[in-house]
């Protein structure tokens, strides 16, 4: 199962996003979302809702919880 920081980059590529416009839509710099993909730091609960919002995906699925990306 994937971790969490591949997830993340997946999700961000598969959008077509750097990660200077993924950290500036969490409120954060390009540098501590970078570490959050290199599983160096883990985001706050509220930037994973802020994730998921804007992967369009389940938190569950951003955690590794699930591996439906579907929001129930």
């Amino acid at each position: 199962m994937p971790t969490f920081a591949e997830r993340i980059r997946t999700l961000r590529n598969s959008k077509g996003l750097s990660q200077r416009v993924v950290g500036e839509s969490l409120g954060i710099n390009e540098r501590t979302y970078k570490r959050y993909e290199a599983g160096e730091f883990e985001p706050t609960a509220t930037n994973i809702i802020k994730l998921a919002n804007l992967f369009e995906v389940s938190a569950d699925y951003i955690l590794g919880l699930s591996d439906n990306p579907q929001r129930q």
